[in-house]
């Protein structure tokens, strides 16, 4: 890691490498390239370092109080936010996200650095936490690390975790309810603040209508809905974009990403797995395995059962054709042979004639815009004699995350036939939905038609493997799934 702080001891260097991880991660959500995402998260970790280890090492306010600061990764993150907004005043705004540019401009980056008492209230609450509890918080619920991980690096008893995490999760809650209650706020809002805390803190509550409609127009009050309701999955969001501010939700997918990557998270074995890769080859060697011995066993037996069959059957027995007194399977040398079962093609293949006219329109509606695509000879997928049909060079499998009234978020996940050096992966959209951020990619759009681009950190990808995506976009109206999915120029599948 070039010009980045010396640590100071072993500990501090280990810290120092999974902070930089996260560090990296949100810095290219801030910038245009890969280049200034390097510079923008060196500047903010040394600046970062720095003030974590003045608070460190500061004198304490007073007797059995500690200054609030937050834990060391939302720290180096926020650190990225105050050196993107340094680059914008200095005139380096070019290197920056668009979208954040704007964002540095407008009353919600202001919020972060006006009077205490209007900031974010998960920003408040997680402050106000001992350091030990905010660090096991944010780890669990924003990093999406395996408890036992968390468990291992904190020094807790892993037995015991699960209940410390929700302890904190309360605590937490604790805080943003008595910081809400400290904000200044209007009239209205202040006639609702108790009666949110009492909805919120049960699963099983309703919200009255008059409390859901405030929620749907006040942006403070239901920022402290997201921090006070601990169910429904809420929590890792309201933390995220309250801490760190613009991108948090695409920086929390990421990490999310990031540790199923690193963890082989949804795999069989232990959740503490440094990685994944090595599980994942034992796994597909063993299904293999396991796949070609079912397979020779279903054909013993298969075989067996014809041969005991009483010669001249009818014609309903496996392998007749009618002919009265005909040698069995077992024999050597059969006349006439058995016939051998028929190579199926793919799911993309696109048999010859009517059928496959039917077929495809069944499939998809003809579009103006699918219609003159990707049109190919009739038969240049159609198996040949002695021969077997061309397999897809990809399948595409779209997953909707979330949606709501004015806008989405959604995941892409390609699997590639082929080795690649570097990929492009290009999508229609129906209803003039607009992609307005994208990690892990660069994207651009050309009317309806979306392209992401390869980061420089996930261009390679090997045959077999996935690559994927996830981006934020907008719709009105109506939101269909996207189609007509390539990959370099070629026709991908969707995954079933």
């Amino acid at each position: 890691m070039p010009d980045l702080p010396t640590p100071q001891d072993a500990a501090e260097a280990a810290l120092f490498s999974e902070c930089w991880d996260a560090v990296l991660a949100y810095a290219d959500l801030c910038t245009s390239g890969s280049t200034a995402a390097a510079q923008l998260g060196r500047e903010a970790f040394a600046h970062g370092t720095r003030e974590a280890r003045a608070a460190e090492t500061g004198a304490v306010r007073g007797a059995g109080r500690r200054a609030a600061r937050l834990p060391r990764i939302p720290l180096l993150l926020t650190a990225v936010r105050t050196t993107a907004a340094a680059w914008e005043e200095e005139g380096q705004g070019h290197k920056l996200d668009p979208d954040l540019r704007l964002w540095l401009h407008s009353d919600k980056a202001a919020r972060y650095t006006g009077p205490p008492l209007t900031r974010p209230l998960a920003l408040r609450g997680l402050r106000d936490l001992q350091q030990a509890d905010a660090e096991l918080l944010w780890l669990a619920e924003v990093e999406a690390l395996p408890l036992s991980v968390v468990a291992r690096r904190l020094g807790l008893d892993p037995a015991t975790a699960a209940d410390e995490l929700q302890q904190v999760r309360t605590l937490f809650r604790d805080r943003c309810h008595r910081n809400h209650l400290d904000t200044p706020m209007d009239a209205q809002c202040r006639s609702y603040a108790r009666l949110l805390d009492a909805v919120t803190r049960s699963s099983a509550a309703d919200t009255p209508g008059d409390l859901s409609r405030h929620l749907a127009t006040c942006v403070q009050c239901a920022e402290a809905a997201a921090c006070l309701r601990l169910h429904g999955g809420g929590l890792p969001g309201a933390l995220a974009g309250g801490v760190i501010g613009w991108g948090g939700l695409a920086y929390l997918e990421r990490r999310r990403r990031a540790a199923e990557v690193r963890l082989g998270a949804g795999r069989p074995g232990p959740a503490d797995m440094a990685t994944g890769e090595p599980q994942d080859a034992e796994q597909k060697a063993r299904v293999a395995r396991n796949g070609l011995l079912v397979a020779a066993v279903l054909v013993s037996v298969l075989a067996l059962g014809v041969s005991m069959m009483p010669f001249g059957g009818s014609g309903d027995d496996l392998g007749a054709r009618g002919d009265v007194g005909r040698q069995p399977v077992a024999d050597p040398n059969p006349d006439p042979p058995l016939p051998s079962a028929p190579t199926l093609p793919p799911a993309t293949s696109k048999p010859a004639g009517k059928e496959t006219e039917d077929t495809t329109k069944s499939e998809k509606p003809a579009t103006p815009e699918s219609s003159n695509r990707h049109t190919e000879p009739q038969g240049t997928s159609t198996p040949t004699e002695g021969g077997e049909s061309e397999s897809p060079a990809c399948r595409v499998e779209y997953d909707l995350v979330n949606q709501w009234p004015d806008g989405f978020q959604a995941t892409v996940t390609v699997t590639s036939s082929k080795d690649l050096d570097s990929w492009r992966v290009s999508w229609s959209f129906r209803d003039g939905q607009h992609v307005g951020q994208m990690w892990d990619a660069s994207v651009s759009q050309d009317g309806s038609r979306v392209t992401a681009t390869a980061a420089d950190y996930n261009k390679s990808v090997p045959a077999g493997g996935d690559l994927a995506f996830g981006f934020l976009a907008s719709w009105r109206g109506k939101n269909s799934p996207p189609y007509d999915f390539t990959l370099n120029g070629q026709d991908c599948a969707k995954s079933s």
